[in-house]
């Protein structure tokens, strides 16, 4: 590591925390970025936590359907724990400007 740099996997965590608590994160993506901060392969990362490394291979494609315990196993290294959010919305679309050619009729 040269002077003056900060640790990549330092970087990695605040990030990941930031995230975490912007709800600015989905499963597969802080799975992800908990094992890279963690400085393991997927096998690695799921031996540590107790869960089969296939489970973890699918849950970072996005394609994985875990039980609350097995989430609890892949969050508790990190001191988080699973909740509930709002899912953003959309952003609205700007409404297309109504032209007399375009407008239908109106009704009596």
């Amino acid at each position: 590591m040269t002077a003056g740099r900060a640790d990549p996997r330092a970087e990695l965590r605040a990030e990941l925390f930031r995230r975490v608590d912007a709800g600015d994160v989905d499963l597969r993506t802080a799975l992800r970025m908990m094992r890279k901060v963690a400085g393991k392969s997927q096998a690695e990362y799921a031996k540590l936590v107790g869960i089969s490394p296939r489970i973890l291979m699918e849950l970072e494609r996005g394609v994985g359907n875990p039980t609350l315990a097995t989430l609890e196993k892949l969050l508790a290294p990190f001191g988080l724990e699973v909740g509930i959010r709002r899912k953003p919305r959309a952003p609205a679309r700007p409404a297309k400007a109504a032209t007399s050619r375009s407008r239908a009729p109106e009704e009596p």
